[in-house]
């Protein structure tokens, strides 16, 4: 799975340990590390501080709309998170009152806290998020694991972070197809697009799911396919709806699906692109701590994060400066996300990612998307090292657990793998 998303190699060389994340949503902890907008007793948004367990966004959202009978356009959030967790976060509400908000009843979602603020959540308006993970089953003994995982720990505290991979959530953890939708969308590829999403049958998916795409591929009958799905596909059949009144109307189908999701394709694809350049240049045995002549490194802003607005290129002239700055936690060593205003890196780092590139056929004016402009994507530049803080690691009976933090778009699967290192 992780070879279909662009996922390959470790930075780290000790052996893995093995083991299954996520046996339960209480072994994937998060909690979003942010700054929550200011109380104004006058406010027309809902500040709420959320818990939810096993829970994917957009279906949150979608649940919370409707609980609220409210438009989900008029539901804010910081950012993402996994779906097969135990997650806090905020979440704002336009025009709600905090007592309505309070009075939310759905399965596993505790409302912790609500106040009234002058704006609302946007996407990014997180620093990080802080996580507590345990890994169970390791096929190894205790004594062993122990000192492998200590040995992983020191390895990944010298280069100062990890491969800053999208994760497989990224793509969809059960069905990682955001990347394929998206692939589509930017070729104008419409029809393939939405087969690609309400069908097209996964190995390993759950066998209704399996069944019930496996139907419409084969058989294209959208009366039949909106009566077999499960109610609780609610974007799979938003779009079956359409069709059924206009059944050649592919742009209008997928128009249908919340914006937030529809950027998520074109971003998938975006970050699939990523993948695949960071794992040729860690195949080739580049360093992805500090930078070689002609990478781009992003300098740290106000905030100490990396600015993905400014880059600095590295020459043979620079190029110390630039590693020590790297090396300080100061700036980063910056991969391509492709986009309809490219900036490519020099030297080998830019011959990498225009390979990439040319392999899907692509040209920078095919992320300019006419049909549906709002997805249309510039692209940018991010870290290829994902720093962390607090990295606390302990080894029991058969299992392990981590506690650390992250700053905000870095996923903590991509953490975990450099222990377990197994799919």
């Amino acid at each position: 799975m992780e070879r279909d998303v662009g996922i390959v190699g470790y930075l780290t060389s000790t052996p893995g340990v093995g083991g299954t994340i996520k046996s339960a949503p209480e072994d994937f902890v998060v909690e979003e590390i942010s700054s929550p907008p200011a109380v104004s007793p006058e406010g027309r948004y809902a500040i709420a501080q959320v818990r939810v367990r096993n829970w994917e966004t957009n279906r949150l959202v979608r649940a919370m709309a409707r609980a609220l009978h409210i438009s989900r356009k008029r539901i804010g959030y910081a950012g993402t998170k996994d779906k097969h967790a135990v997650t806090t976060r905020l979440f704002s509400f336009e025009d709600v009152p905090p007592e309505a908000v309070r009075g939310l009843r759905l399965k596993d979602v505790d409302i912790l806290d609500a106040f009234r603020s002058d704006r609302p959540l946007e996407l990014g308006d997180l620093a990080g998020n802080r996580f507590r993970i345990v890994v169970r089953d390791l096929p190894v003994e205790p004594e062993i694991a122990a000192k492998t995982v200590e040995e992983t720990a020191r390895a990944l505290r010298i280069a100062g972070g990890f491969p800053s991979f999208f994760g497989i959530q990224r793509f969809g953890s059960i069905r990682p197809i955001t990347h394929v939708v998206g692939r589509h969308l930017v070729r104008g590829e419409f029809r393939e697009a939405v087969e690609a999403y309400v069908a097209n049958p996964l190995e390993g998916e759950d066998p209704e799911s399996y069944e019930v795409r496996s139907a419409l591929r084969d058989t294209g009958d959208i009366q039949t396919a909106l009566r077999s799905y499960p109610k609780s596909y609610g974007f799979e059949k938003a779009i079956l709806n359409h069709l059924a009144v206009e059944p050649t109307d592919y742009v209008g189908a997928l128009r249908s699906l919340p914006f937030n999701l529809l950027m998520m394709f074109v971003h998938g694809y975006q970050s699939f692109l990523f993948n695949r350049t960071l794992s040729e240049r860690m195949r080739r045995r580049m360093p992805i701590h500090e930078p070689v002549a002609g990478d781009l490194v992003l300098p740290a802003d106000a905030s100490g994060l990396p600015d993905r607005s400014r880059t600095i290129d590295v020459t043979c002239d620079n190029l110390e400066r630039a590693a020590k700055r790297c090396r300080e936690g100061k700036a980063w060593v910056s991969a391509i996300l492709f986009g309809s205003e490219p900036e490519f890196a020099g030297g080998e780092p830019g011959q990498i990612e225009k390979t990439i590139v040319a392999s899907e056929g692509l040209r920078p004016e095919d992320f300019i998307i006419p049909e549906i402009p709002r997805i249309s994507s510039k692209g940018t530049r991010r870290e290829i090292l994902a720093p962390f803080r607090g990295l606390d690691v302990h080894v029991g009976e058969a299992a392990f657990s981590l506690s650390f933090e992250l700053t905000r778009g870095s996923y903590a699967t991509c953490l975990v793998r450099e222990f377990t290192k197994s799919e």
